[in-house]
């Protein structure tokens, strides 16, 4: 039976690393750096940057749970201009 489990090499602050994941991590991990328009190596580089402990890839799969565990997949929500003065002072 083949592992679920994907050993991939990226490029994470000018070093390459081996990340084992699987694959739905992966393709969660794909489609936040489209959604963040950033390559898969920064949003990884950020990751390992912002981690407090553990290894990379328990940090990464961490970072998918929570966020498509909090909604954050959604687009954010266009900001209303704030309504402009009438000119129709008292």
């Amino acid at each position: 039976m083949k592992s679920p489990v994907v050993k991939r090499s990226i490029v994470v602050a000018s070093h390459k690393t081996s990340v084992s994941l699987e694959e739905a991590f992966w393709n969660g991990m794909k489609e936040i750096s489209g959604l963040r328009n950033m390559t898969l190596s920064e949003l990884v580089g950020e990751i390992d940057r912002n981690r407090k402990q553990g290894n990379l890839s328990s940090a990464l799969r961490l970072f998918v749970l929570d966020y498509f565990k909090n909604g954050a997949a959604t687009p954010p929500q266009q900001k209303v201009p704030a309504p402009q003065p009438s000119g129709d002072g008292p």
